[in-house]
């Protein structure tokens, strides 16, 4: 074996070595990478409330209250000034508000260069802020407390002083308030952050109880001789990042929706921040969008170009008060410069009456945000009558039962569909009167009255018609008649296309019919009962037409039992008759051949039972030896006859 010259495995080795390193390097920074990646998605998940500008000028967001100090647990609960500060300082515990009591959620603490900031007050609190912010802290406590921190230090001038000592050690970064009143006691400082991106943490340590005396404190005579109190009862993580990490809008904290009134709103507490309302907006009321921008942190956007623009001529308005309405635009195209928070777009039609359905698009800093389709109801351009019933001779009023059948709502003997002129469904009720056109009036139809008006334009409600009768007057007969629609605030009349008004007299007699005349098993089978006056007129629709029984053998009725009947309750249609189905022997086994049924009702008082015939048969071939028979019969006498004739001719020849 030949053996390799030592300096090729000098040259090989230093090789491997150099490998090793630079994998080692790629190595740590890959984890560096990852560790990274990992601390900022940490930091960005549950936040409350942020801004994202220079030290000099952050504020805290508008909103957000800071948390009662009674809220948590005593000695063992450490929380931040959240509430908006727009003073361009931190601002430490109210003098009044020092020594015995509480700090309550409206106390005038403020923080400032605060970004993030989680819902807890425990040990497992996170904070995220701006190089040098200043932190308003406080907390609620029994025993001797210190604040302490790894990085930055807390401020002397902390303000709210009162019967409390604080004592200062270790280059400010420990805070000891070694006095503590024998009540729940307000204790509180403004912790500076370090000029240095990193993370950091701030703790609240308490346990140093009272002497055998009941004297708070008093074992504790100072920092130097005693130390820290024992207990961790809260501890903040803090990340303090670059003034660059936000001012950037986030799709994910910010929310755009429809609404149907003036409200505004915070997209970060708002229950269904996203969720657009299905107000349907009538004519000559505005839309309204409302809108809040925040940026990576879940902080309000600084002030940026705002632009909000609207399709189809719509007329658009923002405003920028929460809960202010703004007045009515006057232009599709709105531009204003300011922070985008909690803001309002009112949408306007163009043209009074007109219905308006509009795409408006809202753009922050050229970025679009928002993009919503609106629309407006028009006024009232057509009224369609449908479901019309007969009235009875003396009657006046509607029905329950009919309408009941036909839309299953209301009461009267026709309904009344209002729509604007694209064909969006109109509500009347409160904008307008029915009443007859006059000239179709006749001496069988007297009147025509719409009693109820629509309260509702959805297209899945029942509310959405309007419903009528007609008054007869005692004569059987009809007439093509029609109704009107007066717009109260512009008196504009919309007229109706003509419909039959009917009016005949309760069910006197009856008839029953079936579909076919023979049914294999499984077919549907059809039985039509038309319903009579006593003067031979199609019955009304007003009058139920009362307890009935069936007896059908082999059938089955599929929408009621034919044991017992059905609906008593029940009117007919407009032209008199009611439709029942049954299926053909599906349960039982039937017997082929030729069956009578047996039908009757207990409210026409000149009706007898009814008696309709029907075959059935199992299907398939169903010839029996006598029609055999009869076929061989008739076949015998055609070749006879052709015989004949063909023995006739051969005679002729």
């Amino acid at each position: 074996m030949e053996l390799e010259d030592p300096k090729d495995l000098r040259a090989r080795f230093r090789k491997f070595l150099i490998l090793t390193n630079e994998r080692k390097k790629m190595s740590k920074m890959t984890m560096r990478k990852r560790i990274a990646i990992i601390a900022a998605s940490t930091l960005t998940a549950g936040m409350l409330s942020v801004v994202a500008t220079p030290v000099a000028n952050a504020n805290n967001p508008a909103g957000t209250q800071n948390a009662a100090a009674t809220n948590g647990q005593l000695d063992n609960s450490l929380f931040v000034a959240t509430a908006s500060n727009t003073t361009g300082a931190a601002v430490g515990l109210a003098t009044t508000s020092s020594g015995t009591g509480s700090i309550g959620a409206g106390n005038s603490m403020r923080s400032i260069g605060l970004l993030a900031k989680d819902t807890s007050s425990g040990t497992a609190q996170t904070m995220v802020v701006l190089p040098g912010a200043s932190i308003a802290l406080y907390a609620q406590a029994t025993t001797s407390v210190a604040f302490t921190t790894t990085g930055g230090s807390f401020n002397t001038t902390r303000g709210g002083t009162g019967a409390l000592t604080y004592q200062y050690s270790n280059d400010l970064k420990t805070t000891l308030i070694p006095s503590i009143l024998s009540s729940a006691t307000a204790v509180a400082t403004i912790w500076t952050a370090p000029s240095t991106v990193g993370t950091y943490t701030v703790s609240l340590l308490s346990g140093f109880t009272a002497n055998s005396s009941g004297v708070p404190g008093a074992i504790v005579p100072d920092l130097s001789s005693t130390g820290l109190p024992p207990t961790l009862g809260g501890q903040i993580t803090v990340s303090v990042v670059s003034t660059t990490a936000g001012g950037t809008y986030s799709a994910a904290y910010s929310a755009c929706r429809v609404q149907g009134t003036l409200t505004g709103y915070n997209a970060l507490t708002t229950t269904n921040a996203a969720v657009d309302s299905s107000a349907i907006i009538s004519n000559g009321n505005s839309h309204t969008i409302d809108f809040d921008l925040n940026d990576a942190y879940a902080a309000d956007l600084p002030s940026g170009s705002v632009v909000v623009t609207a399709t189809n001529g719509a007329l658009v308005n923002v405003g920028t008060t929460s809960g202010a309405t703004p007045v009515a635009g006057t232009a599709s195209t709105v531009v204003y410069a300011g922070v985008p928070s909690a803001d309002v777009v009112r949408i306007d039609q163009p043209t009074a009456g007109a219905p308006l359905t509009t795409t408006v698009t809202i753009t922050y800093n050229g970025t679009t945000v928002c993009t919503k389709t609106v629309t407006i109801r028009g006024k009232v351009a057509k009224i369609t009558v449908a479901n019309v019933g007969t009235q009875s001779l003396t009657g006046s009023t509607g029905s329950t039962q009919w309408m009941y059948q036909e839309v299953g709502a209301g009461t009267g003997l026709f309904t009344v569909l209002a729509t604007d002129s694209a064909g969006n469904i109109v509500a009347t009720n409160g904008i307008g009167t029915f009443s007859a056109d006059a000239a179709t009036l006749t001496t069988t139809v007297g009147a025509i009255t719409v009693d109820t008006l629509a309260t509702s334009a959805s297209s899945s409600s029942t509310s959405r018609f309007s419903f009528g009768a007609w008054t007869c007057t005692g004569t059987a007969g009809q007439s093509n008649v029609k109704i009107k629609f007066t717009t109260t605030a512009t008196g504009e009349t919309v007229t109706s296309d003509a419909f039959t008004a009917r009016c005949a007299d309760s069910p006197y007699t009856y008839t029953v019919s079936l579909d076919k005349a023979a049914y294999n098993v499984g077919d549907l089978a059809t039985a039509t009962v038309q319903f009579l006056d006593s003067k031979g007129n199609k019955a009304n629709s007003v009058t139920a037409v009362g307890a009935n029984s069936w007896t059908l053998p082999f059938m089955t009725g599929v929408t009621f039992t034919i044991a017992d009947g059905a609906s008593a309750t029940a009117v007919t249609k407009a032209d008199g008759s009611i439709q029942y189905t049954f299926t053909v022997g599906t349960t039982t086994t039937i017997t082929p051949g030729t069956y009578t049924g047996v039908v009757s009702y207990s409210v026409p008082a000149g009706g007898v039972k009814a008696t309709p015939t029907y075959k059935l048969s199992t299907g398939g071939d169903t010839t029996t030896n006598a029609d055999v028979l009869k076929s061989i019969v008739a076949l015998i006498a055609s070749i006879n006859k052709q015989i004949q004739a063909l023995q006739k001719l051969i005679l002729k020849r």
